[in-house]
């Protein structure tokens, strides 16, 4: 069974710093994409951050670059969100989610789902003074 389970949320305020946990199970970590993605209360889930399952790449949301930081350690099999200089518009429920690269073809195309194998239940972040 897979399993992905985020922690590290909480309340913060303006300018600080949060730093989420994704620790995954029934997976190999290093075979997957591993990406961060948040919804605020009445706005679309929105991609803020992703790394490759080689480790090399890394990619960030507008708002994201210059201020998050994904990692993994995958000794640990877990992936990491930091989150500096917080502004109050980054309160979201943050998801943990992994796509196994072989599966992009199928799931944008030929079943025109998400491309999305698992979710992790989220985690609340609230900026605010």
């Amino acid at each position: 069974q897979v399993q992905l389970v985020e922690s590290g949320g909480g309340l913060v305020q303006p300018g600080g710093s949060l730093s989420l946990s994704c620790e995954v199970s029934g997976l190999v970590l290093s075979a997957f994409d591993m990406n961060w993605y948040r919804q605020a209360p009445g706005k679309e889930r929105e991609l803020v951050a992703g790394i490759s399952s080689g480790g090399y790449r890394t990619n960030y949301s507008d708002s994201a670059k210059g201020r998050f930081t994904v990692s993994r350690d995958t000794a640990k099999s877990t992936v990491y969100l930091q989150m500096n200089s917080l502004r109050p518009e980054d309160s979201a429920v943050y998801y943990c989610a992994a796509l196994h690269p072989s599966s992009l073809f199928r799931h944008c195309v030929l079943w025109r789902t998400e491309p999305i194998d698992y979710w992790g239940q989220g985690t609340q972040v609230t900026v605010s003074s």
